[in-house]
């Protein structure tokens, strides 16, 4: 009887081992991945899973295009990482807008240590889409977005 049950606890301890593995290998090996958490990380407004899947030193540098898709011709300009992940969560102008449009993510291309994720937005209402490829590149051995560049409007 002792047995049994030091064996039950010796397989419980395999399976919760290997569950912490699992959901410990993040999915960061994957640029497809990456892009997706990065959503999920957004809708539960999680700014230590964002900072993780983000360069965040290399999104401040964008200083040409807000990806955003908002009204204003004018750029925003993040001064501070902190900035970046209030903009993709709680009641942030990119959250908002992203989260008010259908998201398609598809074509996925890795070349060496850079990739690009498509993602298209598209607003149903207005019949237009937005077509963006975001930015990856490996740091530390995982992969991290540092740009969410718009390709083209459509519509």
């Amino acid at each position: 009887m002792r047995q049994s049950k030091l064996m039950i606890a010796v397989v419980m301890l395999v399976a919760a081992a290997t569950l912490i593995t699992a959901c410990g290998q993040d999915s960061q090996s994957d640029p497809r991945e990456v892009v997706i958490s990065l959503f999920g990380a957004m809708e539960r407004d999680d700014k230590a899973a964002l900072a993780h899947l983000l360069d965040l030193a290399e999104l401040m540098r964008n200083i040409d295009q807000d990806y955003a898709f908002h009204s204003d011709d004018t750029p925003r300009v993040f001064t501070s990482p902190q900035q970046i992940l209030e903009d993709l969560t709680d009641n942030g102008l990119t959250k908002k807008r992203w989260f008010s449009l259908q998201r398609i993510i598809s074509d996925t291309n890795v070349d060496g240590s850079t990739a690009t994720v498509e993602v298209t937005f598209v607003d149903k209402g207005a019949s237009k889409g937005y077509k963006t490829k975001f930015g990856l590149h490996i740091v530390n051995g995982k992969w991290k977005i540092y740009s969410f560049r718009a390709i083209t409007s459509e519509g």
